[in-house]
């Protein structure tokens, strides 16, 4: 998301609070691709922040500070001896800002506007045009938004996304690698809950710790988080969220682009309960050709026979040149280690 590279990877020390009730609490803050991570002093995540749905909650006042758009009760303060850090955030806050598509807002207040109407005659409306219309008209902050409170339902069953300074820049080259420096991805990895991988809303994959611990080539988790993105192409993600709400969370998604914390707890707990779809070869091969990756070394991880993955296989379009390089050996050594050994 960055593409600011004097801003990249930046570090601080602030003050991080959950919520009102909690005591502030001294924190490392970590600027990256398109997050903003606190964590205490022993190196654990504590929250991670879309960078596309923060907010600064006092003007240009100092200490800055912020908040995730829709939860003012979450902060974090940055003192003025941390005045670079408070300019690169507040720096692609404002890029952010510019990028939007703000004829869409007016498009978001139509869809409120259209949401009443729909409230009154609900009975005659097609609960699936709803949801399409829904999905079509939902601005790309509150994919983000609802990815990430998806997110943050599932850390009951996966853990807290795994994070290490180290692998934090080896991660976002991965990214970077498969989707170009502007590419809206976010890549987290999970210790645990995710069978191999998965995508949410806003454009998150998840990786279970295994694929990128248990293989010693970058290409096969290159492979698997390749998948995801087309997977997510063929069937967006929201659709499947929308479908599990119901018609009255539907109408809510679309006048106020939230869903109830209840509504996302209990799709969080169905999502990492289905299994991996196996996408068909023909709809994968075109993507790894695009991204001059080789498909054969994420075919025998699917199937070590090969032998239910054969077109992946036969037909791996980069089998005699190689794959461009995915990851230097030390960025993968170190992305191997994301989740602390």
């Amino acid at each position: 998301m960055t593409a600011l590279k004097d801003f990249d990877r930046l570090e601080a020390t602030g003050l991080w609070r959950a919520s009102p009730e909690d005591q502030r609490r001294e924190v490392i803050v970590s600027l990256g691709d398109a997050t903003l991570t606190m964590s205490d002093m022993n190196n654990q995540a504590l929250a991670h922040w879309s960078l596309a749905a923060v907010q600064r909650a006092n003007g240009s006042d100092i200490p800055a500070i912020y908040h995730p758009d829709g939860d003012p009760g979450e902060t974090l303060e940055l003192p003025e001896d941390e005045a670079q850090m408070i300019e690169g955030i507040d720096y692609l806050l404002r890029v952010i800002e510019r990028r939007r598509p703000h004829p869409g807002k007016l498009r978001w207040f139509l869809g409120v506007g259209l949401a009443a109407a729909l409230a009154a005659g609900a009975v005659f409306w097609l609960p699936g045009a709803l949801r399409d219309y829904t999905v079509s008209v939902l601005p790309p902050v509150k994919r983000a938004e609802i990815g990430q409170a998806l997110l943050g339902h599932m850390a009951r069953v996966t853990g807290q996304p795994c994070h290490t300074e180290e692998a934090a820049a080896p991660l976002s080259a991965l990214k970077s690698r498969l989707f170009g420096e502007e590419g809206m991805q976010q890549l987290v990895v999970v210790p645990a809950g995710v069978q191999s991988s998965a995508h949410l809303p806003g454009g998150i994959i998840l990786l279970n710790r295994s694929v990128v611990e248990d293989h010693e080539d970058p290409d096969v988790v290159a492979g698997y988080v390749l998948a995801q993105s087309v997977a997510a192409e063929q069937s967006d993600p929201l659709i499947a969220l929308v479908d599990h709400a119901g018609l009255i969370d539907a109408l809510r998604v679309l006048a106020t682009g939230a869903l109830p914390d209840a509504t996302l707890a209990s799709y969080a707990e169905e999502l990492l309960k289905q299994p991996v779809k196996p996408l068909d070869a023909q709809a994968l091969l075109p993507a790894f050709e695009r991204a001059e990756l080789r498909s054969s070394p994420y075919a025998y991880a699917l199937d070590i026979t090969g032998e239910t993955v054969l077109p992946l296989i036969e037909a791996d379009p980069r089998r005699a040149l190689g794959s461009r390089e995915v990851l230097k050996d030390a960025d993968w050594v170190r992305l191997q280690g994301i989740c602390g050994g």
